[in-house]
């Protein structure tokens, strides 16, 4: 299995995430995979690209792709509207739910769109594959895109109401030329219920590249912070979605006892709590803000003696940000808010856990890793987590998609 794959990322123009990461590894894995972004690429992916030999596309090919890209880019464009006059409470909940209806819609489109792409310039490929699609209308973008394919469904954002629902069983045929892959088990029971008959499989997302921390990227770390070698540093990537529990994080915080650097990176962020905490006695807060390119996101985690991961507790979407410390190897102390992962964590040495929502029992690990940071995941930490390397989840997907080449001969 060492044929070229068709690898679609509508998500390929945004800095931070695994989603570059992925889309990268997976190309450098199969030499002369079509890449197709169809909202552009950030520059940082391209050389990785190029150097893969891959093929990559920003602009349909062919005129049915062009129209449903453009009918895809306006119906963007109406959602963006509305959810701004929709945006007050006042507006009836029915209401406010519309443009976020058309974003599905909208999603659809831009996968149909590159599908039809992908079958028009690359018609052998082993797998075609959308790395992050939508939650909804999986039959339909087949249908419309012409093409079976798998699709990486990450989680669910909006549930489709009744419109988008109608839409979904006039193309509920086109679902037998799709398989969804969810990256953990609740991801898969949670779409269960409403997708029962759509062809499934569980399996990680994000994949191990083997370009763990160097002693060097370590001490560059600290130097680039002005952090010295003996003090301790936590680190917490990402934006503060409202899945993430930076409330728990502030009341912890609040109740350190020893100095403690922490190094904040990501967007978006809230002034007013950074604010709060750089006040506080025993912190020295560091701010890395907005979407960070891969070589900034290595600088924060190598400067790190562990990284922090608070979730709500039953939130079961992978998390890239433990995905990404395990593949480094930076320790990690995470809440205990999905059982599956908190079961693969317990007992090792690189992982502290702490009960999801109870600042108390964070601030115990903030001041174990203070007195006595956790040891450095070693090259077996990505398995413990289900990740694969990048040639495995290639082979992965290309067994996967073989009963879908199979069923379209």
């Amino acid at each position: 299995m060492t044929g070229p794959l068709v690898l679609i990322e509508p998500y390929a123009n945004r800095l931070g995430g695994h989603h570059q990461r992925t889309l990268v590894a997976l190309a450098q894995a199969r030499p002369g995979s079509l890449v197709i972004a169809p909202h552009g690429i950030a520059s940082d992916a391209v050389r990785a690209l190029r150097e893969a030999d891959s093929r990559l596309v920003t602009a349909p090919a062919g005129p049915v792709s062009t129209m449903l890209l453009a009918l895809s880019r306006l119906a963007a464009g109406l959602s963006s509207a509305g959810q701004r006059v929709f945006r007050s409470r006042r507006w009836p909940r029915r209401l406010r739910r519309v443009p976020h209806q058309i974003t599905l819609i909208a999603r659809c489109l831009a996968e149909a769109s590159a599908l039809r792409s992908g079958r028009r310039l690359e018609s052998g490929a082993d797998a075609v594959v959308i790395l992050t699609a939508s939650e909804a209308l999986h039959g339909a973008a087949a249908l419309l895109g012409g093409q079976p394919h798998l699709r990486f469904v990450h989680e669910a954002v909006t549930a489709e109401d009744a419109v988008v629902r109608l839409l979904g069983r006039l193309a509920r045929r086109g679902e037998q030329r799709v398989i969804a892959v969810y990256p953990t088990q609740a991801v898969g029971d949670q779409f269960a219920a409403a997708f029962a008959d759509l062809p499934a499989v569980v399996g990680s997302f994000a994949v191990d590249d083997g370009r763990r921390l160097s002693d060097a990227e370590r001490d560059g770390g600290r130097a680039a912070f002005g952090i010295p070698a003996a003090e301790a540093v936590v680190c917490l990537v990402g934006g503060w979605w409202p899945y993430k529990d930076i409330a728990v994080v502030d009341a912890a915080l609040d109740r350190l006892k020893e100095p403690l650097h922490l190094v904040v990176a990501g967007s978006p962020l809230d002034e007013a709590v950074l604010e709060r905490w750089r006040s506080l006695s025993d912190l020295r807060v560091h701010t890395v803000p907005g979407p960070v390119s891969e070589s900034v996101l290595r600088l924060v985690y190598a400067a790190a003696d562990a990284a922090l991961v608070t979730r709500r507790p039953g939130t079961g979407k992978e998390s890239g940000l433990v995905m990404d410390a395990a593949r480094l190897g930076v320790p990690l102390v995470v809440s205990e808010h999905d059982d599956a992962l908190a079961t693969r964590l317990h007992g090792q040495s690189w992982a502290l856990t702490f009960p999801a929502g109870d600042p108390d029992a964070l601030a115990d690990a903030l001041h174990t890793v203070i007195r006595q940071p956790p040891d450095y995941p070693g090259p077996e930490a990505p398995g413990v987590l289900g990740m694969r390397t990048a040639a495995e989840q290639a082979d992965f997907l290309t067994r996967t998609f073989a009963p879908l080449r199979t069923k379209e001969s």
